[in-house]
């Protein structure tokens, strides 16, 4: 089974997450910086080294870089490309991306 990091989780699950990755195909892995979300692993998305490098095949991010400061955004997708397998991929969607950039 195919593993995705679903980084700023929240409360949300798999269910909220794109189709693509709701086939069952997939293995959730929620990450998270509130431990109150009970996510899988508590953490920033600007220091993700709880993840080891190249350990998942995907992942999916909703909703959060828009949080970031200007420059923490370059560290979290650094941290996002890192953690992807090299024949992985990314989703991440923002209500902004213009605002982000």
């Amino acid at each position: 089974m195919k593993r995705f990091l679903h980084v700023g989780c929240g409360h949300s699950r798999i269910d909220a997450t794109t189709p693509g990755f709701r086939d069952g195909g997939w293995e959730e892995i929620r990450y998270d910086i509130d431990p109150a979300c009970n996510p899988d692993i508590v953490g920033s998305m600007t220091d993700m080294s709880s993840v080891a490098d190249g350990s998942v095949d995907a992942l999916f991010s909703s909703h959060t870089i828009e949080h970031l400061y200007a420059h923490e955004v370059p560290a979290a997708l650094a941290e996002f490309a890192r953690v992807i397998r090299d024949d992985g991929f990314c989703v991440v969607t923002c209500p902004d991306l213009q605002s982000v950039c």
